[in-house]
């Protein structure tokens, strides 16, 4: 099964040297042991443009969707036997990147 693990922050800041160095590990880690799907960090919120073309005609707004302290810096998608390990993983993976994260499994 497939999981997503958000990477939640609330600073300006980007990861520190040491901080990448362990996503780095964990991401290594993840590629061996066969649970990497996929994963990537994100922009600043700021940069974010939302559209919304459900009345048939784009309106296109620049700024991130809500504004929130809290936001998504970036995540992983995994493959975990169960939700157990995914939320082992997502444990690991919050220590690596110092920061929250938030585990939802696909539909």
């Amino acid at each position: 099964m497939q999981y997503l693990i958000s990477v939640i922050h609330d600073q300006a800041t980007l990861a520190t040297p040491e901080e990448d160095a362990a996503i780095d590990v964990f991401n290594d880690r993840l590629q061996t042991d066969g649970h990497w799907v996929f994963a990537g960090g994100l922009a600043s919120p700021d940069t974010a443009t939302v559209i919304d073309n459900r009345a048939g005609s784009a309106m296109v707004t620049d700024g991130p969707f809500l504004e929130s302290k809290e936001y998504l810096a970036g995540f992983w998608i995994i493959e975990a036997a169960d939700l157990d390990v995914a939320l082992r993983l997502a444990a690991e993976g919050s220590k690596a990147c110092n920061r929250k994260v938030e585990v939802r499994p696909f539909q």
